[in-house]
């Protein structure tokens, strides 16, 4: 009897996080099922093609995880490298984009079955079934093929993540890893799901609002003993949004500072929630290794937040995160969304000069410029298709459709250019107080000089004829700036104003 499973995960633009931690969720259950699994990171595996063609020979079935975009290509290809080598071998999609667009997912021969939402159990069950050479009915969260129609079973309740096994992280090459990304680093995802129900984010669609966490003394046993026993540098948590148990996630800090193992740690979070505790909790946070938190504030326009319907989100929260974080000595990212439905050009401004003063103020934060990118499943689809765009009718179509492919129909031409000179006197600003601050020999005055030009058109709104940025180098200096970072690590994903819009 067949009873190995094996794992595909496509490659993705820059260093790789570590192991993908939603394959070693899959896998645990399996392994205590007794069944064999093997995990393909196109990451760190040079030759994709010949390590499927080989792993898949004595194989019950083959799975990829996938997001959207351009990682869908390497999932196509690697599925039909299964159907030429091993025809006979189910190929199974999960993750985020199948979960969302299913039916579209499933339109191509090359894909027999979908495990929607959260997988761990769907899977076992599937391979189960597939060992015992049993059909596919009935199976709750799984979409198959089934004479040539495709059939959506009932969603699988929602499992309680303290119920599911430790992700495998024994099946991981540590070292591979560390090579490939310079340091020792893993993720580890504490919860899944966020309350809140912004209108551009999957989340909600994904988890149904739900927050589902682990306890406290799950998180700081199995934390303290993966970094002791890996010897690991750093722990990227993966939550969508860590503090909403704001008791709860002070307590983990707590935790694992009595357990005095040092490594350091890297969360995402909502100002609103990090607002609420006070100076010495996130105090606590810092004294643990929290050395990094990002932040979805997206805009600084209170008329675009409510859009976004971001209630939860208040500009004097951004101020007094700040304040906080610095005192604490931690880092915070700012994420910024542009583009979005309904925003103006003076929204625009107002978020700009909104964020170069907080980082006037605070030396510790950085900002992360995206376009606005329409995922599949969001809320707001219906009002994007009435204002000219097209949604993907294809999986292959969704290749396109990276973070930073600017799709808007409102932005473009003279109005793109604007922006992204606009961007530019922001950035540059931003830089110029970043690697002025701190050298004491030069004026004070002398520095904020450097960059009054540069906030005067900010908040005036005049960007023609940019002497400032030709006098001050920006063509060179901005090719060195990073502009936009993992929200999740802080990490830099690119240096150029073009990829993000």
């Amino acid at each position: 009897m067949k009873n190995k499973v094996v794992f595909f995960y496509p490659p993705y633009a820059g260093p790789p996080l570590g192991a993908p931690l939603c394959l070693l969720s899959l896998a645990a259950p399996l392994l205590d099922a007794g069944f064999r699994v093997s995990i393909i990171d196109g990451a760190v595996v040079p030759d994709v093609e010949n390590a499927i063609s080989a792993e898949i020979k004595d194989a019950l079935c083959f799975g990829v995880s996938l997001l959207t975009g351009p990682m869908i290509r390497s999932a196509i290809k690697a599925a039909r490298t299964v159907r030429q080598v091993r025809p006979d071998v189910p190929v199974i999609f999960g993750g985020w984009h199948p979960s969302l667009v299913p039916d579209q997912t499933l339109q191509p021969d090359f894909v027999d079955a979908i495990v929607r939402g959260q997988g761990e159990l769907t899977l076992l069950e599937t391979a189960q079934r597939l060992a015992e050479g049993r059909g596919l009915e009935g199976i709750r969260g799984l979409s198959s093929k089934r004479d040539g129609h495709i059939v959506h079973e009932p969603e699988r309740p929602v499992e309680n993540v303290n119920n599911l096994p430790t992700p495998a992280y024994q099946l991981v090459d540590f070292d591979a890893y560390a090579r490939a990304r310079g340091k020792r680093e893993m993720g580890y995802a504490t919860s899944v799901g966020c309350p809140y129900a912004c209108n551009y984010c999957t989340d909600q669609v994904f988890y149904k609002r739900r927050f589902n966490a682990y306890k406290v003394e799950r998180v700081v046993s199995e934390v303290t003993e993966l970094v002791e026993r890996y010897r690991l540098d750093e722990v990227a948590f993966m939550d969508s949004n860590f503090p909403v148990d704001v008791k709860r996630a002070v307590a983990i800090a707590r935790g694992l500072v009595e357990q005095k193992v040092r490594f350091r740690w890297t969360v995402q979070a909502s100002t609103d929630l990090l607002c609420r505790m006070s100076d010495e909790e996130v105090c606590a946070l810092g004294e643990s290794g929290l050395y990094y938190i990002g932040f979805g504030t997206e805009s600084a326009s209170q008329e675009v937040l409510a859009l976004m319907n971001k209630k939860h989100q208040r500009i004097d929260d951004m101020y007094e995160t700040a304040r906080k974080t610095e005192r604490a000595g931690i880092r915070a990212g700012f994420n910024v969304i542009l583009g979005y439905p309904g925003e103006t050009e003076a929204d625009r401004i107002e978020t700009f000069r909104i964020m170069s003063d907080i980082a006037r103020q605070h030396s510790n934060v950085g900002f992360s410029p995206n376009i606005f990118t329409p995922y599949p499943g969001i809320p707001i689809w219906p009002q994007l298709k009435q204002m000219g765009v097209l949604e993907p009718q294809s999986l292959e179509e969704w290749i396109d459709m990276p973070l930073g492919k600017n799709v808007l129909p409102w932005l473009q031409g003279d109005e793109l250019r604007r922006l992204r000179r606009m961007l530019e006197f922001f950035l540059l600003n931003n830089h110029i107080g970043r690697t002025t601050r701190g050298r004491s020999w030069l004026p004070r005055g002398f520095r904020q000089a450097l960059g009054a030009p540069l906030r005067w058109r900010l908040r005036n709104s005049h960007f023609g004829f940019p002497l400032e940025l030709w006098a001050l180098g920006a063509a060179r200096v901005t090719k060195q700036m990073v502009t936009r970072r993992s929200l999740v690590t802080g990490q830099p994903l690119n240096h150029s104003i073009e990829e993000v819009c």
